[in-house]
């Protein structure tokens, strides 16, 4: 098995799945899913981003989104997919090598399972592309655009991509080997990007004015809006793991629904409670929080199961935006840790702590193979250790490279007056 798809398949017999025949209901839920989750960056996120910051950064905001699936995009032809699923030879344990640089060795009429290679290529390329994205949130209204997309580029090669292999990289990789449970990018996606933009707003240090000032959302009409086309493209980001039209899709599909209504729900009541009065930006928070807690479970977890991964996914996000943020002072300017990174961890765990002990639904792993549950735990917290590891040092150093190479990753006093809008793309996003 040289790619997760593979070893997932291996272990439905159930479902009788031919591994070197193409299927063409696979091929298109595959290609299907492949645009869903490509809608979630350049229109979901970005309008999600968009909405939450001020009026004279939100086109800036929304061009650091679209900005980072493109570059993304590219990277990942140029070396991403190789280094996240390529033969690492000697490295294999932790990345993959260039052997499959610029798509090198791959032919169009090459099947990962029961649909073509490129179509898997495309679909990893989105993940890439949101993971990345999903960092700009912490840094919006300061950093140069210049900076950014350096910045993107290379972390996309060098951080996004070992640590897609780590978790997902088939045989002989570290933690795929281990036994870790990330179904659709609870650790790859949601830890990853978003303990990235903690650092880029720790190293950026905070906005001008920031607490003392009102920073307040453009529009959270936008913002809601965002969230409702985020969990749209979800399904094709959960469902779309199981690699094909079957039963597993099914699993994911439901249990991504539950989850995330109840976290959307539980933050209202939370809101209601906490502050007296439901808002629509909280609810819209607690979808997205809820879609990220079950990501890493969602082929694995019961119905009821996923009811308690998406209500506590929105408890640990509403700590993470409303009280950790406050009490440790940095600025994550749109809660890019304090959402995905913190609701992404509790997914990844709770998974060790939910997972159905059902051979068909689970890869190798403790819990598969001697019903451990308590084992299959400590490998969810090994797996969520060495990502926050990885990311925290390999983001640091890409930071003081694109940095280094674009004179600086901050923009100044005058331009975050005025707004980056005009100032750097020289136009507006709203007229006012």
């Amino acid at each position: 098995m040289k790619r997760l798809m593979f070893a997932l398949l291996a272990l439905m017999p159930t479902l009788a799945f031919a591994e070197d025949k193409l299927d063409t209901g696979d091929t298109a839920w595959m290609m299907v899913s492949t645009a869903f989750v490509l809608l979630m960056t350049p229109a979901g996120l970005a309008l999600f981003y968009g909405g939450m910051t001020r009026s004279k950064n939100v086109l800036n905001t929304y061009a650091m989104v679209f900005g980072a699936f493109l570059v993304a995009m590219i990277a990942w032809v140029v070396g991403g997919y190789s280094m996240a699923f390529g033969d690492g030879g000697s490295l294999q344990s932790f990345m993959g090598g260039f052997g499959n640089a610029f798509l090198n060795g791959i032919k169009w009429t090459d099947l990962s399972g029961t649909y073509p290679t490129f179509v898997f290529v495309a679909f990893q390329g989105t993940f890439a592309a949101i993971t990345v994205a999903i960092a700009s949130g912490s840094a919006i209204e300061r950093m140069k655009f210049s900076t950014w997309m350096v910045f993107a580029f290379i972390w996309t090669i060098f951080v996004y991509a070992p640590i897609a292999h780590l978790v997902w990289g088939g045989e002989g990789a570290y933690l795929f080997d281990e036994g870790a449970l990330d179904f659709a990018g609870g650790t790859v996606v949601h830890m990853n990007g978003g303990l990235a933009g903690l650092v880029l707003a720790v190293l950026l240090g905070k906005r001008k004015g920031y607490p003392k000032t009102a920073m307040k959302p453009m529009s959270v009409i936008l913002t809601a809006l965002g969230a409702a086309l985020l969990w749209f493209g979800w399904y094709g980001f959960n469902a779309g793991s199981a690699f094909g039209a079957n039963a597993i899709a099914g699993v994911a599909l439901l249990t991504t629904t539950v989850a995330t209504a109840a976290a959307g729900l539980a933050w209202i009541i939370i809101e209601w409670i906490v502050f007296k009065k439901p808002t629509l930006l909280g609810a819209a928070s607690g979808v997205v929080a809820g879609l990220v807690a079950i990501t890493p479970a969602a082929g694995f977890v019961s119905v009821a199961g996923a009811l308690i991964v998406g209500i506590v996914g929105s408890i640990v996000g509403f700590f993470g935006v409303a009280v950790l943020k406050k009490k440790l002072g940095y600025d994550d300017s749109l809660d890019a840790f304090g959402i995905h990174f913190l609701a992404g961890l509790w997914g990844a765990l709770a998974t060790g702590l939910l997972a159905l002990n059902d051979q068909d639904l689970l890869w190798d792993g403790p819990l598969k193979a001697s019903g451990d549950r308590f084992g299959q735990f400590m490998v969810q917290l090994e797996s969520a250790a060495v990502t926050a590891i990885v990311t925290l040092i390999g983001t640091a150093v890409v930071y003081f490279i694109a940095s280094a190479i674009t004179g600086g990753a901050r923009v100044d006093e005058e331009t975050e007056e005025m707004g980056l809008d005009e100032a750097i793309h020289g136009e507006k996003g709203v007229n006012l």
